[in-house]
């Protein structure tokens, strides 16, 4: 097999062949524990306010979302995979770290990140500086580990360019939501599938508009998304974690 090219400053992978792929895609994998299932962004309490009752107000819910994603996590998801070193994660950590004020989506966004690198770390050992990094801030109290810019880390460090970390998180985004609608008896796994392939084309309109963006034009588009999520952990009864 042929051996993987890294780069001298900081580990990461250079995609100089079809090996890299591999661990690219295992990081789309569903498989990969991170978290993400265990959280329905916001669509649980929505559900049971009665906000979505049907196919076209779950299509709608997750466009919000999507589009939400776009416009306020993406930019850090850039800044991330372009510059995947310490100090621009840190820089980029904490910025985030103000600006989400919704004490639930905070928390899934440190649960989701904190369990993506450190399950990064463990597996592409070929990349060492993911386990360094982790290591010199684990503990450390300087760091929150929110996932976007953890995800355009790690998508820098394996070989993503950019774009392709981006159209990445969107469609994780996009996989988590309509997941949880099927479980939660919203849609059925038929017809989530299908309406995953709908929405497909409408996300990547989504993707151009808002994508390379910088940090300082990071926005919420659709405040009522976090109003309904903060609303998460007063539900009597609840399978998801947010």
């Amino acid at each position: 097999m042929e051996p993987m090219e890294t780069d001298e400053r900081n580990g990461s992978l250079t995609p100089s062949n079809n090996v890299l792929q591999w661990s690219q895609w295992q990081l789309m994998d569903s498989i990969l524990p991170t978290g993400g299932f265990a959280h329905s962004l916001g669509l649980e309490a929505a559900a049971q306010a009665r906000i979505i009752t049907d196919r076209e107000d779950l299509k709608t819910y997750v466009l919000h979302v999507l589009e939400n994603t776009g416009s306020l996590l993406l930019p850090f998801v850039h800044a991330a995979a372009k510059s995947p070193d310490m100090e621009t994660w840190c820089k980029l950590d904490r910025i985030l770290e103000a600006t989400l004020t919704n004490e639930v989506s905070r928390k899934a966004s440190i649960s989701q990140g904190s369990a993506l690198l450190r399950i990064a770390a463990s597996i592409f050992r070929e990349v060492p500086y993911l386990k360094s990094m982790r290591d010199s801030l684990l503990g450390s109290g300087t760091a929150s580990f929110h996932h976007a810019p953890v995800f355009g880390l790690v998508c820098g460090l394996i070989g993503f360019d950019s774009t392709a970390c981006q159209r990445a998180f969107m469609f994780i985004t996009m996989r988590d939501i309509i997941s949880a609608a099927t479980r939660l008896n919203l849609i059925g796994p038929l017809g989530a599938s299908i309406l995953q392939h709908e929405i497909a084309p409408l996300a990547e309109e989504m993707l151009k508009k808002w994508m390379d963006r910088p940090v300082e034009e990071a926005c919420q588009t659709a405040p009522m998304l976090d109003i309904i999520q903060g609303c998460h952990s007063y539900l009597f009864s609840r399978l998801f974690c947010s």
